[in-house]
């Protein structure tokens, strides 16, 4: 308990200040603060926000988000769940005559707000201009209204005029569907050029896609394009997210990437009501996986947080938790967790190494995820199930070696005290193990006296 109420006075600190615009790292795979500082982007799915959301309760959820070190929310404008026609909490509706070149300023003033009360808590809003099924149906409520790319394009240039000075905006394109057709790619790069066109390419641009897939398919070398993301989805367990990053992070050209949807906490695998349902030890290991493969970061999702369900309401997916309490399931404070750790080191020097695991027999090593410092002077490795790692140390440089032993279910360090680097295989046992039992190694140079990262503060 003491440590909980800790960890909330430290999130409870300003995590950063909202710049004109985020930028791509000088390397092409993180992103910076306009001052050149790490932005680890820490995104949690409230796809809903701006359709169900009362004032109140959005300022609830986004303080409750910050306290646990979330800094980018992703919601979308033209909601999904019937967003056109089902008026928001305020009982309005977006566009008039769902037309998107006229949109209902009532709305609009709602998006605003929400967008200021982000910025003044220090949160990106990752922002999608509509929900996929308004381009591409398939299934949802509908109906499809951007049915060429002018109109895409003229609602983007709207979007972008209005939010050219607001600071903290991500803009998203998609929303769960993948453009298959050459009509499709057109409406959605006219979208994306005209926001470019609007608000004078002051914001960084990405594409949701549908499940198994990313951005990288179809829009690699858009110039619109900043980054890529992929939906590595809700299909199965120990689903490995590392090969979908790690296809994205080695692409030329070079543009950062993230998992923007992976398995939910609480979310039934593969939909059916019948499953076992993810938990937080599969968010967990999503978020690992992912980032000790290359992702900038990682966005954190919940069954019950993107819809904002409460009882009242059709549950999607089998939502079973409101909405206002799902946002203490233990996923959501463990990705802050995780944050702390990897900001507690050079993150914008960490590339991943798979070679630095030895190969010995018994040993998974896909399972086992590894990422260092570009000189060698640390290393991060990742057990999923407490399994026992043989690292080959001739892969660092240090002569000393120190560090820890991380547990990213509850946010604490075991010491590991300095011993002689041998440059031999060395393994290195956790001090549990078993299901869901993961555990994080963090070997330094000795001389870095880099910081416990339990007790490191977000800055």
């Amino acid at each position: 308990m003491k440590t909980f109420f800790f960890l909330s006075f430290i999130f409870l600190i300003p995590l950063f200040t909202c710049s004109q615009s985020l930028q791509v790292s000088p390397d092409g795979h993180r992103l910076t603060n306009k001052d050149g500082s790490v932005f680890f982007y820490l995104g949690d799915t409230a796809w809903e926000l701006f359709h169900r959301c009362t004032k109140e309760e959005t300022e609830m959820y986004l303080k409750d988000r910050k306290a646990k070190g979330f800094n980018v929310i992703q919601a979308v404008i033209l909601a999904e769940i019937d967003g056109l026609n089902t008026p928001n909490a305020e009982g309005n509706t977006p566009l008039i005559n769902n037309d998107p070149l006229k949109p209902n300023e009532a709305y609009f003033k709602h998006v605003d707000w929400v967008l200021k009360k982000a910025e003044e808590l220090g949160i990106y809003i990752a922002a999608l201009p509509t929900w996929g099924d308004k381009w591409r149906k398939q299934w949802g409520a509908g109906p499809v209204i951007f049915t060429s790319p002018e109109i895409a394009r003229n609602y983007g240039k709207w979007l972008g005029e209005r939010y050219k000075d607001q600071p903290n905006i991500i803009w998203i394109m998609g929303g769960d569907r993948n453009p298959v057709t050459d009509d499709f790619l057109q409406i959605n790069r006219a979208m994306a050029n005209g926001i470019k066109e609007g608000d004078a390419g002051k914001h960084l641009m990405t594409y949701h896609p549908g499940g198994g897939y990313s951005s990288s398919y179809w829009f690699q070398n858009d110039n619109w394009l900043d980054f890529n993301i992929a939906q590595t989805g809700h299909s199965k367990k120990n689903n490995p997210v590392y090969n979908s990053i790690g296809n994205d992070y080695n692409l030329k050209p070079i543009k950062p990437c993230l998992d923007g949807e992976p398995q939910y906490e609480d979310i039934p695998v593969g939909f059916s009501p019948m499953n076992e349902r993810f938990t937080d030890f599969d968010a967990r290991q999503a978020a690992y996986w992912s980032v000790l493969a290359g992702a900038l970061g990682h966005t954190y999702g919940n069954n019950n947080i993107w819809q904002m369900w409460k009882p009242g309401r059709n549950p999607i997916i089998n939502a079973r938790i409101p909405w206002n309490e799902a946002i203490h399931q233990p996923g959501a404070m463990q990705m802050g967790y995780m944050r702390k750790l990897f900001e507690s080191r050079p993150f914008l020097e960490m590339v991943p190494d798979q070679q630095i695991l030895a190969n010995v027999f018994g040993q998974n090593k896909d399972e086992i995820r590894a990422a260092r410092e570009r000189d060698r002077s640390f290393v991060i490795v990742y057990s999923p199930y407490g399994n026992p790692i043989h690292l080959n140390l001739e892969r660092m440089t240090a002569d000393t070696l120190n560090g820890y032993w991380y547990n990213p279910r509850e946010d604490f360090s075991i010491k590991i005290e300095p011993f002689a680097n041998n440059k031999k295989i060395e393994a290195f046992t956790p001090p549990s193990s078993g299901s869901r039992t993961d555990w994080v190694l963090i070997l330094d140079n000795e001389k870095n006296n880099y910081p416990n990262p339990a007790n490191y503060k977000l800055k």
